[in-house]
């Protein structure tokens, strides 16, 4: 019987996964994106394993949980600082994106003071509309990165997929090879091309991934097996490295409507209900505070999720033979969306297994 919900981390799966990634780029570097899992260092360990160059987060407090668990591995920051956190970024990564020239000054200064070279990514905005410069202001932030002292400008990078929804193709990936080899000239020396992250393995596949990339920043793809863009799986990557268990509270047979005056629901939506009769209904313990219930489906495919409260998690169980016992777990794979909820959740146990 299960007395909490709980999240299972399957190591092994993860460096599997990893390894089939790795060995798909082929001479493209692997940045193990370990975010959706708040900086877990049993799935940096894991990535490290299957083949991943260096580990990526988008918060320093991840960043000093993997330092603090012993992981010497190359890191990046994925997110850029304010300047004011400077100085813990230079004593943290060892690579991050930037886009702010401001911040810059404020890694060189806070390098020099700590005696340490920083390396940093300049980011360029190829449409999707999250971070990154747009490619007519990157001469002007070249020229002044390459004016300090301790600012090692290493490579230019893009983001894409992630907010606008925008996918890798010939043409995008494209003009950031033209942008990176127009820094390159501006620079006299060859740089590192960060070239997106899961969803460029689309591009791969498709065979419009430019060989000059020679760096991705992977995370989902590795840890949840599918793609990004399609969300279906990928490379015959293992698609339940994670899986969801909550108990059973509550198991009655109800009408399928609730009866009365409908108004909102707690979070402000009007909930639309189709009259199926009396059906048999099961309550685990989790909900939208742990969990996003559109993003999990359940192992059991007569088992269907009909909604959620903040802590409660509504399911239709008249297609099992019997029903669940009270404190009996229902089992799900879960989305990125969720994953994202779990790990950010103190009420969910985490437990890793084939370590």
């Amino acid at each position: 019987m299960l007395t909490r919900p709980r999240v299972t981390i399957d190591l092994a799966k993860i460096a599997r996964n990893t390894r089939r990634v790795v060995d798909a780029l082929g001479a493209i570097a692997v940045v193990g994106v370990t975010k959706v899992t708040c900086g877990s260092p049993e799935v940096a360990r894991a990535m490290l394993a299957g083949g991943a160059s260096a580990l990526g987060d988008s918060r320093l407090e991840n960043l000093e949980r993997l330092r603090e668990a012993g992981i010497s591995a190359p890191l990046w920051l994925l997110r850029a600082p304010v300047p004011a956190l400077a100085s813990e970024v230079v004593r943290l990564a060892d690579v991050t994106l930037e886009s702010e020239i401001e911040t810059v000054f404020s890694l060189d200064t806070a390098a020099r003071a700590a005696g340490v070279r920083h390396h940093v990514v300049a980011m360029v905005d190829l449409g999707d509309l999250r971070e990154g410069l747009m490619a007519d202001d990157l001469p002007v932030f070249i020229a002044a990165v390459e004016a300090l002292a301790h600012i090692d400008l290493v490579g230019i990078g893009t983001s894409l997929t992630c907010y606008g929804g925008i996918v890798p193709d010939a043409r995008n990936l494209g003009e950031l090879l033209a942008i990176a080899s127009q820094a390159e000239e501006i620079l006299g020396h060859r740089l590192l091309i960060s070239g997106g992250m899961s969803s460029s393995l689309d591009a791969l596949i498709e065979g419009v991934l430019p060989s000059r990339i020679d760096n991705l920043r992977i995370g989902e793809s590795i840890l949840l097996g599918v793609s990004t863009v399609t969300r279906e799986p990928i490379l015959g990557l293992e698609t339940d490295a994670f899986t969801v268990s909550a108990p059973v509270i509550e198991c009655q047979v109800k009408p399928s409507k609730p009866i009365g005056t409908s108004a909102q629901d707690a979070f402000g939506g009007r909930p639309h209900f189709e009259d199926r009769g009396m059906r048999r209904r099961a309550i685990v313990s989790i909900g939208r505070q742990d969990v996003d219930p559109v993003g999990i489906v359940p192992v059991d495919p007569r088992i269907e999720v009909l909604g959620a409260s903040s802590d409660h998690l509504v399911l239709d169980v008249d297609a099992l033979p019997s029903p669940p016992a009270i404190g009996e777990g229902v089992t799900f794979i879960p989305s990125y969306s969720a994953t994202l909820r779990l790990f950010t959740s103190p009420y969910v146990e985490k437990l890793y297994i084939n370590g």
